[in-house]
């Protein structure tokens, strides 16, 4: 089995986990940046920046986002983690 598995920044950010991971950074101070221009990713890196958290529409479908992900894949990820 090949333990990793290159994927898309798109399908990255579609799963909710980029704004999942951006919130915890937040408190710190911190988030990663990905900057799309002609509908692709152009570029992602790590940033100070000074405000902390999300509104709650961007929170709402966060959560939403990260919940359908697990829904869809919690069988996949129970297996691996038993592996």
């Amino acid at each position: 089995m090949n333990d990793v598995k290159e994927k898309s920044w798109e399908e990255f950010r579609g799963t909710g986990l980029l704004w999942m991971m951006n919130s915890i950074l937040h408190l710190f101070g911190w988030a990663i940046v990905y900057e799309v221009e002609d509908g692709g990713v152009q570029k992602v890196y790590p940033a100070r920046v000074k405000y902390r958290g999300f509104d709650e529409k961007s929170n709402t479908e966060g959560y939403i986002k990260v919940s359908e992900y697990l829904c869809g894949n919690i069988e996949e990820l129970s297996k691996e983690a038993h592996e």
